[in-house]
């Protein structure tokens, strides 16, 4: 099995260029369709796209048992959360490849008589479970960095005794009565906004869970748009996926960008 993970892992760059590619074609042909020009050029941008997409499912043959795989390391992590998330994501995973394969074995004629639409919206479904595992995974990782930020910041610059909490109580009344009535919004935002600003900066300090955040971000699209949960335009979801395609491709490039575990 160990063997057959390491072969099946050389076809991931593969699989990932040709979405890039098949997700380029379909942003093409809606700008096609979109501007009513070339007929024939975006019936063969359609065409290719279906090709593309038929090849990426027979790279994908055998998927399942490499997320089985990776279910089996995510169940021994130490943290319960990640355990949670990661182990239920990848076995979400290794379903969705299973309908994926069936879904194939239908569309070349192996399996006769296939309700490929059924199957293809089971394989959407568990699609957007695991993506839904991923993100709340990474927004644990961001709780738990900006966490340990906040308590960096605390040890390095310990609080102190403020003025007002040796000023008298008539004396604070009369100080917080002379606060302009307008000025107390603007007052209300500075959390946020100091809260915002340390989110992106430990993001940008933090290149892997950035670039996975962004790329389960872009592919949750993809099968809210297939289920009708939240539908959007063949151009918008093609633009999504060539987006976290050319992520993925740069995390295989440079493997200290993935997100591990």
């Amino acid at each position: 099995m160990d063997s057959w993970v390491r072969f099946n892992s050389q076809s991931q760059a593969k699989e990932r260029v040709l979405r890039a590619a098949q997700y380029a074609c379909m942003l093409l042909g809606y700008s096609l369709q979109k501007s009513r020009v070339g007929t024939d050029l975006h019936r063969t941008i359609s065409d290719l796209e279906a090709h593309m997409s038929l090849t990426r499912k027979l790279l994908r043959l055998g998927n399942s048992v490499e997320a089985l795989q990776a279910a089996k390391r995510a169940i021994h992590l130490s943290d319960s959360v990640l355990r949670l998330c990661l182990t239920i994501s990848h076995l979400n995973r290794a379903m969705y490849f299973a309908c994926d394969n069936v879904l194939w074995a239908g569309k070349t004629g192996i399996i006769s008589k296939l309700d490929q639409q059924k199957w293809s919206q089971r394989s959407f479904r568990y699609y957007l479970f695991a993506l839904i595992l991923n993100i709340t995974r990474d927004a644990y990782e961001l709780c738990l960095l900006l966490d340990c930020d906040d308590r960096y910041k605390s040890t390095k610059s310990p609080l102190s005794s403020t003025p007002s909490s040796v000023l008298p109580a008539d004396h604070l009344s009369s100080s917080s009565s002379t606060i302009p009535v307008t000025a107390a919004p603007a007052l209300m935002w500075v959390p946020l906004r100091r809260r915002f600003d340390q989110v992106q900066t430990v993001l940008y300090n933090n290149p892997p869970l950035l670039l996975d955040l962004l790329k389960n971000g872009c592919d949750i699209f993809i099968p809210l748009d297939k289920l009708g949960i939240y539908q959007t335009s063949p151009g918008f979801v093609g633009m999504c996926g060539m987006l976290s395609s050319v992520l993925s491709i740069v995390t295989i490039l440079h493997p200290w960008l993935k997100l591990k575990p």
